[in-house]
């Protein structure tokens, strides 16, 4: 008995599953990756725009991003994320976040 327990203290169990919200949070995280890249990009590029003050630039970078924003599907997919946020454990959060640094520096 003692040999099990020590065994059982030994080796660190397996981290819980992740729950049907967050797995459904990440499916959608990974399938918006793309659009969320070139969201952070366009961002950049009107700050910089903005800076150097070239209007005209900054002003097409912003209707590119308005177009990225009012794609059915991207809102769709959005919508869904906000409304699975209050579902998501707090076990959850380490593996969540962990893709969203890997998704972060693939976009880099």
């Amino acid at each position: 008995m003692r040999l099990v327990l020590l065994l059982l203290l030994a080796f660190p169990l397996n981290a819980p599953a992740l729950s049907q919200a967050a797995q459904e949070f990440m499916t959608i995280a990974r399938e918006l990756e793309p659009v969320q890249c070139q969201k952070r990009q366009l961002r950049r590029q009107i700050v910089l725009a903005e800076a150097e003050q070239r209007s005209d630039d900054a002003r097409k970078l912003r209707e590119d991003f308005a177009r990225l924003d009012r794609d059915p599907k991207t809102a769709k997919l959005e919508k869904r994320l906000a409304e699975l946020q209050p579902h998501i454990t707090k076990d959850d959060l380490p593996q969540i976040n962990r893709q969203n640094v890997e998704a972060f520096y693939r976009c880099e």
